[in-house]
């Protein structure tokens, strides 16, 4: 047991709260634990005296019923922790949870534009992450249902598959995410690279604020991130004197007075 929660706490962070969540609320809305119902999202839902903004970030938490409780949780890390740690544009953590905010949120538009109000998108996100993962793949080869394909075909190939097994209806959500994708892609990769242009979407200040530790350090590794003290060196001295905001003369002991003495 100690051994696999070594490997759990080992895995990328984000990638493994997202689909931890995915997972274990799935099981509990499937079993009955939790209502389905407060996974919908409907738009109208936000204008309300009192908005159910929370409905927004749990539509994408939940699976298909029975074996796509696994199989998608496995798929949405699998995806995630390839852009989380193999992907130098997400090389910031503030740049991974911009991303899982910007799509998510463009897929919810194309549904209340479209017309079709799904209310529930975890299919659309991780195809999505699919695209956006297999953009910097090309030329690679894939293995989709014990198929070699090129990975750039990756998406199309899931789209194609829930059009045989799940019916149209799943393959127009994912669609979504596929526009939401490269939506994306084109506003912080395509343009600049080839437009001429800048950063059409970039992460906002706010979060880089938000996601830093004050009075640590920063250091990405292939694994995640590790924080160190920003103060280096270790402070010494025989009277514990240390560097702040005090006089010098208070950082030393005097030849001590008992309060009412001489």
């Amino acid at each position: 047991m100690g051994d696999f929660l070594d490997v759990y706490w080992g895995l990328p962070p984000i990638s493994r709260n997202v689909a931890t969540t995915v997972l274990v609320l799935s099981a509990c809305v499937y079993s009955g634990i939790i209502p389905g119902g407060l996974f919908f999202f409907d738009m109208s839902l936000i204008f309300k005296p009192i908005p159910e903004i929370w409905r927004l970030p749990l539509s994408f938490l939940l699976t298909m019923p029975k074996l796509s409780i696994l199989l998608d949780s496995y798929f949405l890390f699998s995806y995630l922790s390839q852009l989380e740690v193999g992907n130098s544009r997400f090389s910031r953590r503030e740049d991974m949870i911009w991303y899982l905010m910007f799509v998510p949120t463009v897929i919810v538009i194309i549904d209340y534009v479209v017309g079709y109000h799904f209310g529930n998108y975890l299919p659309a996100l991780i195809l999505a992450l699919a695209y956006t993962c297999t953009q910097d793949q090309r030329g690679a080869k894939a293995n989709f249902l014990f198929v070699t394909i090129p990975a750039q075909l990756v998406p199309y190939s899931m789209m194609l598959a829930s059009v045989l097994t799940t019916g149209p209806h799943v393959a127009v959500l994912q669609f979504y995410g596929l526009l939401a994708a490269h939506l994306y892609d084109f506003l912080t990769r395509l343009w600049p690279e080839f437009g001429g242009g800048y950063n059409l979407a970039p992460a906002p200040g706010f979060l880089s604020r938000l996601v830093a530790t004050p009075g640590r350090s920063v250091e990405n590794r292939g694994y995640g991130t590790v924080f160190t003290s920003a103060r280096s060196g270790n402070t010494s001295g025989s009277a514990g004197a240390s560097t702040g905001p005090l006089p010098d003369t208070w950082k030393t002991r005097g030849r001590g007075t008992r309060l009412g003495g001489d």
